[in-house]
């Protein structure tokens, strides 16, 4: 049975870094949507996405990401994937997200491409 979705949020360096726990769905895809808008708002234009916790992810789920990577595009801000589980890796790539997005093997290297 997949996770219930859970997320943690923390900020590093003008970065909001959202750490994710379960399936991305229609529930988590609109919880990080969520999360990211509070902390936009606030002037934050870079985003870290580590799904180290997060091992499936639904078109839905894209979709939601999606709304993020053009809303980060619109004002120069930059999305990084972290911690990618292969599946996801290549589900993105075959997606073309990482023609909008970066992607980091983990925290630290995501840091360092902002």
């Amino acid at each position: 049975m997949l996770s219930e979705f859970n997320l943690v949020t923390e900020t590093k360096d003008n970065c909001v870094v959202i750490n994710t726990t379960g399936y991305i769905n229609n529930i988590g895809g609109q919880k990080i949507v969520d999360e990211f808008y509070k902390h936009n708002g606030n002037g934050i234009n870079n985003v870290i996405l580590n799904l180290a916790q997060s091992n499936v992810v639904n078109s839905i789920g894209i979709s939601f990401l999606i709304e993020i990577i053009e809303k980060l595009n619109q004002s120069n801000g930059k999305l990084i994937f972290s911690n990618l589980d292969p599946s996801i890796e290549k589900t993105f790539t075959i997606m073309g997200l990482f023609q909008f997005a970066k992607k980091a093997d983990n925290l630290d290297e995501a840091l360092k491409l902002l």
